[in-house]
């Protein structure tokens, strides 16, 4: 009799009538709740993810750069051009300035920058950002400051840069916030080198210095040449570094060293008859006071420039802080998905901002996962409600099977969306445990009693 009672009590437990678990089956339930399992495979996985849906962005305040663009502000009057009378010395002299040293260019501020990436694969995709003003054949100002602000990636300070030294800190920080760095770096506009050619010129200009170094005939040939008639006393004076060098244009013409003559930054040219020495000397002085009004200028608009930046990350730091201050608070607006069976913890996970979560994430996130010794590899689900209103009521649990690691990559693929519930199925060896655990003291209380009977 005491085998009989101890045999009728696991028989019953082994039939489930005294636990029960919560487990996925397959059909119409007493609620009325239709549940339709699929299998996930990569062809599913295609379908399950077609369901259409945006995730929740976050505020513009985590996209605004801090940074915003200097210019000549309060510059005041241009100083007055220059004018002197004339006066006619004897002769010529010939002064040449000294080679100067043969370096890169180096990138400065107002050089205009683009920003090229193959046309094909992700890369167009991953940056986007990057690529707003190249596809719109715009490029990136360098700024006051000596850095370009790109969109999504931020501010790179290039100034005094080679072209090569550049693309490494554009490089860098591409590879700093996670996106592809496949790009090309070209100078299409250039602004801050420059050299000045006045006097008697078919058209006075600025020309600026490029990639290859600017010669002396270059420069003349840029401002129109020489538009003299007389070339005796015609001459060729450099301003460099607060000396005045001195080429005779006759002297010029015979020698082609000279027209290879290499210029420099801030060099200025004045080309004229030997008497007017005092003109070439009053245009090389309203250079110098426009090199000074110019730094004065960029000095205060850096200043401007500099509180103007403070004051807007101190705004963008706020409006942060605020919003971080919400999520907190459970007070932001967000999609959740659900966790519950036999995982690490049962809890509801946030979905991310501005990217869609997958069923990876849901197992793994945060050191979660399948509890390996209650957990049943071949039951995983993806509980999903119908969004069709004539089908309410409707689930369909997507279906993992993990015990082949290699499903695994499907859970990588397999997006998720608001309000699924992601479910682990118990083990049926757990299910005949937690059964024997809830009976033991019962059964162990009557199979004592029977035998003591």
């Amino acid at each position: 009799m005491k085998w009989k009672n101890l045999a009728t009590a696991l028989l019953l437990s082994g039939c489930g009538a005294v636990y029960f678990s919560p487990q996925v089956s397959e059909g119409v339930d007493e609620s009325g709740t239709t549940v339709r399992v699929v299998p996930l495979t990569p062809e599913t996985v295609l379908t399950a993810n077609s369901e259409p849906y945006a995730p929740k962005r976050l505020p513009a305040a985590f996209f605004a750069s801090a940074g915003s663009g200097g210019g000549m502000k309060g510059a005041g009057a241009l100083p007055d051009p220059a004018y002197t009378p004339e006066t006619r010395p004897p002769a010529l002299e010939t002064r040449i300035p000294p080679e100067p040293e043969r370096r890169p260019y180096r990138i400065g501020v107002e050089d205009e920058l683009r920003l090229a990436t193959p046309k094909t694969g992700s890369t167009v995709e991953e940056l986007t950002g990057l690529l707003a003003k190249e596809t719109s054949r715009q490029g990136y100002r360098v700024q006051d400051d000596g850095s370009i602000s790109i969109p999504d990636v931020g501010r790179v300070m290039v100034a005094g840069k080679t072209l090569e030294e550049a693309e490494d800190a554009i490089f860098n920080k591409l590879v700093e916030v996670g996106l592809n760095p496949v790009f090309s770096l070209e100078v299409t506009g250039f602004n801050s080198q420059k050299v000045t050619v006045g006097g008697a010129v078919a058209k006075p200009a600025v020309v600026p210095i490029r990639l290859s170094p600017l010669s002396l005939s270059e420069a003349l040939n840029a401002a129109g040449g020489v538009a003299l008639k007389d070339l005796d006393y015609a001459s060729i004076r450099i301003y460099r570094d607060g000396k005045i060098y001195q080429i005779p244009v006759k002297e010029l013409y015979r020698r082609g060293e000279l027209q290879k003559l290499k210029l420099v930054d801030g060099d200025s040219i004045f080309v004229d008859t030997d008497f007017e020495i005092d003109k070439a000397a009053g245009y090389f002085e309203q250079q110098i006071r426009l090199a000074e009004f110019r730094q004065r200028s960029r000095k205060d608009a850096l200043e401007a420039l500099r509180t103007e930046v403070d004051l807007r990350r101190a705004q963008l730091e706020e409006l942060r802080g605020n919003f971080k201050e919400q999520l907190d608070l459970d007070a932001v607006d967000r999609d959740y998905v659900y966790i519950a069976g036999e995982v690490n913890e049962q809890t509801r996970l946030p979905l991310p901002f501005n990217r869609k979560a997958t069923l990876a994430d849901a197992l793994y996130k945060d050191g979660g996962g399948i509890f390996t010794r209650t957990g049943d590899p071949r039951q995983i689900y993806v509980l999903r409600a119908s969004s069709n209103p004539s089908e309410l009521g409707a689930v369909t649990a997507w279906k993992l099977d993990a015990t082949n690691a290699g499903n695994l990559i499907l859970a990588t693929r397999m997006e998720l969306r608001p309000n699924d519930i992601v479910f682990v199925a118990e083990q049926p060896i757990t299910r005949w445990n937690r059964v024997l655990t809830q009976l033991g003291p019962s059964i162990v209380t009557s199979a004592v009693a029977s035998a003591v009977n």
